[in-house]
């Protein structure tokens, strides 16, 4: 008797991804999942923040209450990280498209996007500097020049290194809600 819920070769259902008539289209959402890069990083600061959360009971116990307070810190700033971390991506609602950074999110009104492309370019590998070939999902808004706005999505960031696939789902649902929503 085949278990396929508890299998990782069975095949990608697309119906999965579709939005379902009862959900709220004016909360945000993300239009793909966030990658294993991405999940399996965060999963590793939340660990390490386990065990400054330990070190800093068995400080507080054994030590003074101001060093226990900094492991308490450092800890909560570990875990704000992480979460910061799996929030990063671009999300979508009737309102707008969301980028979010590490530090910084940028909303654009759909009133302001003059359309979403995927482009062969150079892009970063991780968001670290070196750069190589592969393809980006980039935003062109209304009104504004030839601003170089860093793109949405790449092939090579945390979320869609090494699959392709995911990339050109996710590149094809933006795709599609901008051109749902900008009209509008």
């Amino acid at each position: 008797m085949p278990l396929p819920f508890l299998t990782a070769d069975r095949a990608f259902d697309a119906a999965d991804d579709a939005v379902l008539p009862f959900d709220d289209r004016e909360r945000w959402r993300r239009p793909y999942r966030p990658g294993p890069c991405r999940v399996g990083a965060a999963a590793l600061l939340l660990l390490f923040a386990s065990f400054v959360l330990l070190a800093g009971v068995v400080t507080a116990l054994t030590a003074t209450l101001s060093s226990a307070g900094v492991c308490f810190g450092l800890a909560l700033a570990v875990i704000a990280g992480a979460l910061r971390l799996l929030r990063m991506g671009v999300w979508v609602s009737t309102r707008g498209l969301r980028h979010v950074g590490f530090l910084v999110t940028r909303t654009t009104p759909w009133a302001q996007v003059a359309g979403v492309r995927t482009v062969q370019q150079p892009v970063r590998w991780l968001g670290l500097p070196r750069t190589v070939q592969g393809q980006a999902l980039v935003l062109s808004r209304r009104g504004r020049g030839a601003q170089e706005l860093p793109p949405l999505l790449t092939t090579h960031n945390a979320d869609f290194l090494g699959r392709l696939a995911a990339f050109d789902r996710a590149a094809d649902s933006v795709e599609a809600w901008t051109e749902e929503n900008r009209n509008r």
